[in-house]
């Protein structure tokens, strides 16, 4: 077995691992903006790292194409590890301006940016 192969498995169980915390944190936190942040935490860790997982996976066995599948997975997870951020950002800056989330913050400076 190569090093890229137990890379690659060892990658995509902590991605399973980040998928299973931050289901938990969508269960267990108190309010949207914290839920956001465990959706994210999950997208994140639970897609962009098994997908380099699967890349590493693929080098490191002798299948065909492994080069177009390792490509795939990595470019995946690079516009997952940018889009993700974006959206959970759009979101949570959406959900502040339109004031449907009941939330009391200690200070508050997006409080100019909703009029």
């Amino acid at each position: 077995m190569s090093i890229l192969f137990t890379l690659g498995a060892i990658l995509i169980t902590i991605g399973g691992i980040c998928d299973f915390l931050g289901a938990i944190g969508l269960l267990k936190f108190p309010n949207f903006y914290i839920r956001l942040h465990a959706a994210t935490v999950g997208t994140i860790g639970g897609a962009v790292v098994p997908l380099f997982g699967v890349a590493f996976l693929a080098l490191g066995t002798d299948i065909p194409n492994k080069y177009t599948i390792a490509g795939a997975s990595f470019i995946t997870g690079l516009i997952v590890l940018l889009v993700a951020p974006a959206g959970a950002t759009a979101l949570a800056y959406a959900a502040h301006k339109a004031e449907i989330v009941e939330w009391k913050p200690k200070t508050d400076h997006l409080k100019e940016a909703r009029k």
